[in-house]
């Protein structure tokens, strides 16, 4: 039997066909790999701008607008007025759990100007105290000084994020007052040991610590301010 056999134009054919499928899938493998790029692209970028949203968003300080308004409004004078229980408004600020300061907080200049302003104000020669919240000044953050009279030069010490831990069974009463209830003091009953926490400044790192007797009764005073509590709903009655 006689194999068939392609002429001339039976190539030219053939060679035509070949270039036009060549032609055609390259075509679609152009068309496949730009759109997978342009897919890949997207979601690339998209990543990034999540990431960068993250990570603005992180570095915001977490301070209201209200307590940046508090921190940088001054006059010649560092001294920030006190929130009292006489006042209803000052009363919601003084009466509500004051939030964690975040690291972005602690590393800001607000958080040195709100340190700077507190120490004034706790050492006001008119209306001096041992101890001052955060919340007394109007800024709702767990941030507390204290005079520790249980270390060498009786320094005032600042504690971002204090939280007591431990409280002794052994108790002491004793009288106290409060810059935030001018003109009245009460006997309270307190713990005469305590261990707390607080946020290092410097290691950004909780660390812990104890107080006894006085220095013990501030911080106890103190972190109270933190959650909305004052001396005066600790007064048994008689």
């Amino acid at each position: 039997m006689m194999q068939p056999t392609l002429n001339f134009f039976s190539y030219i054919i053939l060679f035509r066909f070949v270039c036009e499928s060549g032609y055609k899938f390259k075509l679609k493998i152009d068309t496949f790999a730009n759109n997978f790029n342009k897919t890949f692209m997207k979601r690339v970028l998209a990543y990034f701008f999540i990431v960068f949203v993250m990570a603005s968003c992180s570095k915001k300080v977490t301070f209201t607008q209200s307590e940046i308004d508090i921190i940088n409004n001054r006059d010649s004078s560092l001294i920030m007025p006190l929130f009292t229980v006489d006042d209803p408004a000052d009363t919601s600020v003084l009466r509500a759990v004051a939030a964690d300061l975040s690291e972005t907080d602690i590393q800001s200049d607000l958080f040195k100007a709100l340190k700077e302003r507190m120490l004034a104000t706790v050492q006001d020669t008119t209306n001096e105290g041992v101890g001052i919240a955060a919340p007394q000044v109007g800024v709702s953050k767990r941030l507390v000084i204290v005079q520790r009279f249980d270390k060498p030069g009786e320094p005032f010490e600042f504690y971002p994020n204090i939280r007591i831990i431990e409280y002794s069974d052994e108790k002491q009463l004793g009288k106290e007052g409060c810059l935030s209830v001018p003109n009245r003091s009460e006997e309270v009953e307190r713990s005469k040991r305590v261990v707390f926490t607080y946020l290092d400044e410097n290691s950004l790192k909780m660390v812990e610590d104890s107080a006894e007797g006085f220095t013990a009764v501030i911080f106890q005073h103190e972190v109270d301010h933190l959650e909305g509590v004052i001396y005066i709903d600790r007064v048994k009655t008689k």
